[in-house]
């Protein structure tokens, strides 16, 4: 995909060949928006207008090679979950609500099936998930809390880019209104020390309570009074966990779902909330004896990480969310191999949920990354 960004000293944006290649560009003509915020006609004509707008632009212009290729493919994916968002409301008028959401999870299944690196995927994704923020963050009760975890995510000056190119590739009313309202998230990032980079804190724990709403307070290190500490595991089945607690921890008492779904006699494909109550239990009694632990499950979305996080915190436990991922050809390879394989159809169901845990998520994180021999 990013070979379809434009270069100087032309930027030619070569429309016709971008969607010829992606049947998901075509997908876009389809999809009709609403003519109070989008005149211009399709998200087909929006999405085209939206790249001729990033191209336009001196500073995306004067941006290193690799950075404009990331802000690029973002504009390019931007709306790609409208078609599966948009509705005609009872009154008439068409909506497009969760789409940036959707449009995250679309973009991050697109880019992992064609072998992006982790880290410019999630840059992308990122841009995807908060695209519309630059808009509105300044209505928010605490934008700067918004604003330093949009940080520790993607980069919001590129953010912006993408957001003003939004605006610019669209004919609507109050367009000069939102590009004064882009411009004043770039000075709340400023002043915010993270328009190009993450905010800073004194600790992993201060990061750790400021982003998730414990303390209102960023540049104060909070006292830390651990009682045990608590790995958990996050990562597609068949993506190397198992592999991770053998070679990393050995010797760790693990709680595997994987192993009570077995003694419980429940498939992956069956409702699992016996799996997790019976879990759940064994962990609470290594909490009440300060004893350190592994929980090993996929852990595939955000809900269900910050529940287990937010109960492991409780018993004043010290948790590492350790993410494991492998390329797609490893993961159905691994997956088709193991003794206890899963569904394919399970693992489909968890890709089109499937969140790469945050920075901030946890105490601290460790990102576990196979790659192809």
């Amino acid at each position: 995909m990013k070979r379809f960004c434009p270069q100087g000293p032309d930027w030619t944006l070569d429309w016709a060949a971008i969607d010829a290649r992606y049947a998901w560009v075509r997908l876009l003509r389809e999809c009709e928006q609403n003519p109070t915020y989008h005149r211009e006609g399709n998200v087909w004509i929006h999405t085209r207008m939206v790249c001729s707008a990033l191209v336009e632009n001196s500073i995306w212009r004067a941006l290193p090679e690799a950075e404009r290729e990331l802000v690029f493919v973002a504009a390019l994916c931007h709306d790609i979950a409208k078609p599966a968002c948009t509705r005609s409301e009872p009154d008439g008028s068409i909506s497009a609500r969760g789409h940036s959401s959707r449009g995250a999870l679309m973009t991050r299944r697109l880019l992992w099936e064609m072998d992006f690196p982790f880290e410019q995927r999630e840059q992308i994704v990122n841009m995807v998930r908060y695209h519309q923020i630059p808009f509105w963050i300044l209505d928010r009760d605490n934008p700067e809390r918004m604003v330093s975890r949009i940080s520790w995510n993607t980069r919001c000056d590129h953010l912006a880019l993408l957001a003003e190119a939004d605006i610019r590739g669209r004919i609507c009313d109050d367009a000069d209104e939102i590009l004064e309202r882009i411009e004043l998230f770039r000075l709340l990032a400023e002043e915010q020390n993270c328009l190009r980079g993450p905010r800073i804190f004194p600790t992993e724990f201060a990061r750790f309570c400021y982003l998730n709403g414990h303390r209102d307070y960023a540049d104060e290190a909070p006292y830390e009074d651990f009682s045990c500490e608590v790995f958990l595991l996050s990562g597609l089945p068949a993506a190397g966990k198992d592999h991770w607690v053998t070679h990393e921890k050995p010797g760790y008492p693990v709680i595997s779902l994987d192993m009570v779904r077995e003694q419980l006699g429940i498939r992956p494909e069956k409702p699992q909330g016996p799996v997790v109550s019976a879990a759940k239990a064994q962990a609470k009694t290594y909490l009440r004896a300060h004893q350190s632990f592994i929980w090993n499950a996929t852990n595939t979305t955000r809900s269900m990480r910050s529940q287990l996080i937010e109960l492991f915190h409780g018993y004043r436990a010290r948790v590492t969310l350790v993410y494991v991922e492998s390329p797609r050809s490893l993961l159905f390879k691994g997956n088709r191999e193991r003794e206890r394989s899963v569904p394919e159809v399970v693992i489909d169901r968890l890709l089109n949920r499937w969140e790469v845990p945050d920075p901030y998520e946890a105490h601290a994180i460790c990102y576990a990354l196979r790659h192809c021999p």
